[in-house]
């Protein structure tokens, strides 16, 4: 396989672009926008043919998507609580919609994609305090939506309907490092898409290469809503928590942004 030099990189992907629409090497695949640029290439999947690549990503996605991406995966201190799994499930979680058929007719869920612009409709939002340096989760029963009453008397019984205490966080620091290690830099790549007699194309339009992550750019990212906070927990398993962020706004995570 060749090994290109960056710049080297960004001439094969300015040629790419040049080609306009190109078919969909990958039908009925939803990362084929991916795939279909790595084949163009000659590159293996997640495998980036340049020195330093343990430093760097390919990314690509379609110019038209908001979908989320998941960043990484990170459970909330204080750790030694396994707050997840013992505080939220157990005290805040509802009957698992499979309960009885796929899983024990007391399988219970907690599940809950969260934001830091609004409040679930089971109370919950994400809030940044900036003087502890803190990502936190709350809860308030004045925001729990009236089709959830009878679940929001079953938490009355089982955790009262206070603020949650204590509330599960993420210190910046913790962050920035869980972050800074798996937010690489990158080549992002955005293409429009078509499908003519029902096949896709892609045409590969704007090209990006993003440097130096920065965390105060992603705490803002939190505030704005682009970045969620999604728990997928159920009795029998923590999915973990993932922290996931609209693909629109990858750029805003990085001091610099060099478009090509």
């Amino acid at each position: 396989m060749k090994i290109f030099t960056k710049e080297e990189l960004i001439e094969e992907l300015k040629k790419i672009r040049s080609m306009g629409w190109i078919p969909n090497a990958r039908k009925g695949n939803v990362g084929g926008v991916g795939n279909t640029l790595e084949d163009l290439l000659g590159i293996e999947e997640n495998n980036l043919p340049i020195p330093n690549a343990s430093e760097w990503e390919l990314k690509s996605q379609r110019i038209e998507t908001t979908s989320l991406t998941t960043l990484f995966h990170m459970e909330p201190s204080p750790r030694t609580m396994r707050f997840v799994p013992k505080i939220l499930l157990p005290k805040y979680g509802w009957k698992h919609e499979e309960a009885g058929t796929l899983y024990p007719d007391e399988e219970m869920s907690f599940r809950q994609t969260i934001t830091g612009t609004g409040r679930s409709d089971r109370g919950f939002t994400v809030i940044v305090d900036r003087q502890q340096r803190k990502v936190l989760i709350s809860f308030d029963l004045n925001y729990v939506d009236p089709k959830h009453k009878e679940w929001l008397e079953t938490v009355k019984n089982r955790a009262g309907l206070d603020e949650l205490s204590p509330q599960p966080y993420w210190g910046f620091d913790d962050l920035g490092h869980k972050a800074g290690t798996k937010l690489l830099n990158c080549f992002y790549i955005q293409a429009r898409t078509k499908v003519e007699k029902g096949k896709e194309f892609f045409s590969y339009e704007k090209i990006f290469v993003l440097t130096k992550f920065n965390i105060e750019s992603f705490i803002s990212a939190i505030e704005k809503g682009y970045v969620y906070v999604d728990f997928d927990a159920r009795t029998g398993h923590n999915h973990g928590t993932k922290f996931r962020l609209r693909q629109d706004k990858l750029t805003e995570l990085y001091e610099d942004v060099r478009s090509i």
